[in-house]
C-alpha cells in the first residue's frame, strides 16, 4: 500500500472542515486536561518539598501517568474521527484502557527514539518511523508493548520515506499553529491527528476514501 503524505494531510483537512468547531472544542478539552495535569503535579511538588522550578520524582511521575490518560484519549479520539467524523463525541476522549499497555509502549518507543537521538541523531529519526503506529496499535488492537513495536515497525515497511517527509510535514503545521500565538494549534492539531490516524488506517489495510484522482495532493 503506498502511502502520501499530501493525501494525509488533505483527509485531515477536509474531514476538519465537516465538524471545525466541534473538533477546536475537543483540542479546548483536551487543553483544560493538561492544564489540570500540570495543576495536580504542581501540588505534589507542593506537597513533597519541590516547586514549578524544581520538580520532584513523584510529581514528574503524576505528570507522566496522567499524561498518558490524555494520549490515550487522543490516540482512541482521532481513530474514531477517521473512521465516523459525523458521529464522534466528546465521551470518546475518555479511553482509559488499555492503560498499562499503552504505558509500556509510550516508554518503550520513547527510549528508542531517545537513545537513536543520542547516537547522532538520524537512528533518533529513523526510529521515530518505525515506531510511530505503536500507539494506535495499543488503542485500536489491544496489543502489548513489544507486539506493537513489531507491528509497527511492519507496517511502515516500504513507506518509510513517504512517513518521513509526513513527520516533517506535521511538525511544520503544528509549528505554524504555534506561531499564530497558540490559537492555530486548535486547528492544527486536530488536522495532523487525524491525518495520522488515515496513515494507520491506510498501512493496516483500510482508510476512507481522501478525493478522486484529479484532485490528490503530492507531497
Amino acid at each position: 500500500m503506498q502511502f502520501s503524505p499530501g493525501d494525509a494531510i488533505r483527509f485531515g483537512w477536509e474531514t476538519f472542515k465537516k465538524r471545525p468547531w466541534f473538533f477546536i472544542g475537543a483540542m479546548v478539552i483536551l487543553a483544560v486536561a493538561n492544564i489540570a495535569v500540570g495543576i495536580v503535579s504542581g501540588a505534589v511538588d507542593t506537597i513533597t518539598g519541590g516547586s514549578y522550578e524544581e520538580p520532584t520524582v513523584l510529581g514528574n511521575l503524576v505528570s507522566y501517568a496522567l499524561g498518558v490518560l490524555i494520549s490515550m484519549g487522543m490516540t482512541a479520539f482521532f481513530l474514531a474521527s477517521h473512521d465516523n467524523p459525523q458521529g464522534v463525541d466528546f465521551a470518546t476522549l475518555w479511553h482509559p484502557s488499555p492503560y498499562l499497555k499503552f504505558l509500556g509502549t509510550s516508554i518503550l518507543a520513547s527510549l528508542a527514539v531517545g537513545i537513536g537521538l543520542v547516537l547522532l541523531i538520524v537512528p533518533g529519526l529513523i526510529a521515530m518511523v518505525l515506531v510511530m503506529f505503536s500507539t494506535f496499535l495499543v488503542i485500536d488492537r489491544g496489543l502489548g508493548p513489544v507486539d506493537a513495536l513489531k507491528a509497527s515497525m511492519e507496517m511502515t515497511r516500504g513507506n518509510r520515506w513517504p512517513l518521513f517527509w509526513f513527520i516533517l510535514l506535521c511538525l511544520l503545521i503544528i509549528l505554524v499553529g504555534a506561531l499564530a500565538l497558540g490559537v492555530g494549534l486548535l486547528v492544527a492539531a486536530p488536522i495532523v491527528g487525524i491525518a495520522f490516524a488515515y496513515a494507520y488506517r491506510l498501512l493496516s489495510g483500510y482508510a476512507a476514501q481522501v478525493a478522486p484522482p484529479d484532485a490528490r495532493l503530492d507531497i
